[in-house]
């Protein structure tokens, strides 16, 4: 019996910054070229190839992915990348979808008001 070869299915994830980046906080060209730098494929950083294609239309960031990939990493790089700029006090990573984030603003509520 022949073995049988395993077909990988396309993996899309999609990282949407457009409120952020409308008021001029984070920049997705950054957060683009972050991801280029920094996802590992093989245990090797910055070296995509063919496997992985990274796109941006506006705010939003596109990963197509055909290797296993976890959704979840590329929360941890989004994090990392909003540590990196200093603005992971005021905005937080949410899933919208089960394959797509979105960065948005912590709700804020006005405290010294209620006293």
């Amino acid at each position: 019996m022949a073995p049988i070869a395993k077909v990988h299915k396309t993996q899309r994830f999609i990282v949407d910054c457009t409120a952020p980046m409308q008021d001029n906080i984070i920049d997705a060209s950054g957060l683009e070229k972050f991801f280029h730098d920094r996802i590992k494929v093989d245990g090797k950083c910055g070296q995509l190839g063919t496997k992985i294609q990274i796109s941006r239309q506006k705010g939003r960031i596109t990963v197509l992915s055909e290797v296993p990939m976890s959704k979840r990493y590329l929360k941890y790089l989004t994090k990392k990348y909003l540590k990196k700029q200093q603005i992971r006090d005021f905005l937080r990573v949410v899933a919208t979808s089960k394959s797509s984030y979105e960065v948005k603003y912590f709700n804020i509520s006005n405290e010294a008001g209620e006293e």
